[in-house]
Parts: structure tokens; sequence; C-alpha cells
């Protein structure tokens, strides 16, 4: 699949935010269109009598696990309150091919959270940069993948030595708690001291606090920081290759079938591509990227 086009750290602080007449108050916050308006929606044969379908349809909205604070991803608009960005738009999409109408309530949610949501029902699904991976799916379901990303490292802009991951060998890490960047800093750098925080505004937090000397995370959510506070920068490539699922109560296979062919429909639609422009895309250049396959990964 087509990764992101590599943006050198100077690049992502240059770019100008996006917008119609003005800047948008929130990263990601693109000139609106009618994206969920062409958004499919599910045959009425499709909402299988029992299913979980039919339960959110009589409920009148689907139950998101996501985030507000997540910049092209998920993240709430002070001035309008909308939630925006990438994933947020596609659980509006999921629920329109649902219920009719894009509703959704979005729980925020944590990284160490996700899987307590979904099996305790408090949630329908959780689209949140959510990482497959077969330990992951024993406990949960995960449709797709919808997306590809990977891990790379932030610093406080001026920061030296600091070139590749076997570099934090020695250093105080930041990570998110529960989160792949945890293994593949003890894979590639197995001497850092890896420092654990809940959410990304606390790890960047951290990072400019000089609390540790590096960030590690998904590359799709450091652009998004870099572009927003430019007192950080982003200093390698990707170095792993991580599939975004979409997170589903364990054992619901009726759910899991009628979501990945949602998101079928979304790819050869077309909405797919103009969600990704209109959030990752306005800070990533070129085309929108070939969905990945879905089901091509261990755990989906």
């Amino acid at each position: 699949m087509k990764r992101f086009v590599a943006v050198a750290a100077v690049s992502v602080l240059a770019l100008a935010a996006c917008g119609e007449s003005s800047s948008p108050a929130v990263p990601g916050a693109a000139p609106k269109s009618d994206v969920l308006a062409k958004a499919p929606v599910a045959a009425a044969a499709d909402i299988l009598p029992g299913s979980t379908m039919e339960k959110i349809k009589q409920r009148g909205e689907l139950l998101v696990g996501g985030s507000l604070d997540a910049p092209l991803l998920s993240q709430q608009n002070p001035v309008t309150g909308q939630v925006e960005g990438f994933d947020a738009e596609m659980g509006k999409a999921l629920a329109k091919y649902i219920l009719g109408e894009p509703k959704v309530k979005i729980v925020n949610s944590a990284s160490e959270t996700r899987e307590a949501l979904l099996a305790n029902g408090t949630v329908d699904v959780v689209f949140q940069t959510y990482t497959i991976t077969e330990e992951r799916a024993e406990q949960v379901a995960f449709a797709g993948p919808y997306y590809t990303s990977g891990l790379t490292i932030a610093v406080k802009k001026g920061t030296t030595g600091i070139a590749k991951p076997e570099d934090l060998n020695g250093k105080k890490v930041l990570a998110g708690a529960n989160t792949p960047a945890i293994p593949a800093i003890k894979k590639l750098a197995p001497q850092a001291e890896i420092i654990t925080f809940g959410s990304d505004p606390e790890c960047v937090q951290a990072l400019k606090q000089d609390r540790g000397v590096a960030y590690v995370q998904d590359e799709t959510i450091l652009i998004a920081d870099a572009k927003k506070d430019p007192s950080i920068e982003i200093v390698t490539k990707p170095f792993t290759q991580d599939p975004y699922g979409i997170g589903l109560k364990h054992g619901d296979d009726a759910f899991k079938s009628f979501t990945n062919g949602w998101l079928k429909k979304m790819q050869d639609a077309g909405a797919w591509q103009e969600i990704w422009k209109n959030s990752i895309g306005t800070v990533v250049t070129g085309e929108a990227p070939q969905p990945p396959q879905i089901g091509s990964v261990p755990g989906s």
C-alpha cells in the first residue's frame, strides 16, 4: 500500500493551516464537503433481527470509542463543538450506513480502556488509531484494516543525536500506555527507559518539560502534533507498519462482516478517499493512498 509521503520536520512545521477563507479552529478542519451525504446506507435486509446493527438502529445513535484531542483524526472543534478528523468522519459514515443519518456519540477513551469499553457495551465500535495485533484480537474483534501508518520519533526542536530508533538506547523515552510503541522500543532500543502516559497531549507536554528526550508515536499523530506545536519536530521516517482496525466486541461475527462490507463500499465509492483528503490530506501532500486490503493482516 502507498504509505505517507515522507515529510521532513521543517516541511511539516511550515505547512499553512487549511481552510476556506481563514485558518480552521483545529488542524484537519478542512472545507466541508458532501462526503457524508454521498456515503452509503445499508439495505433494510442487512439489518439482521436481534443483531448489533438492529440495536444501534433502535437506539438512534452509534456509540463510538474515540478521542477528543487528536488533531487530524478525532478532535473536538472548540467553536462548533463537533468532533472532526479522519477517524471521527469514518465513525459518522458508519452511523449513516446503519441509521440513514450520521448520528454518533463519541465516548472519550484512552488506549488502556478500549477493550473494556467494547466488552461491557459502553461503545459499539472504536475508531482510535487502534493498531491490529494478534494479542489484542484475543480480546476484541477487528474489522478492516481501514488505514496503515507507522511509528516514528519526535523530539524538542533542536535536539541532536537521535536519527534512528537505536539512538534511544540509554535515554528516557515517552510512549502512550498500551500502544505498539512500547514493544517496538524494547525491541529496537532495549536500554531505553520507557515512561508512559495515557494520552497524546500528556506525552507532548512531558516532552516539552524534558521528562523524556524523545516521544515514539504513530506518524499520523506526530505530524498533527508538529503542525500544531512548532516546538517539536519529527526526526525519523516510520520504522514500523501499523494497520488500524475498527474495534468491535469480541465474537460478534455478524457485526464484523457487516462493518467490513460497509468499509468496502466506502472505498469503492471514493468516500474513504475524500474523508482522507479532508483530514490527513490537509497536511500530507499528494493523492489519497490506496486503502489496505480488508482482512489482510493477522488479527483482522
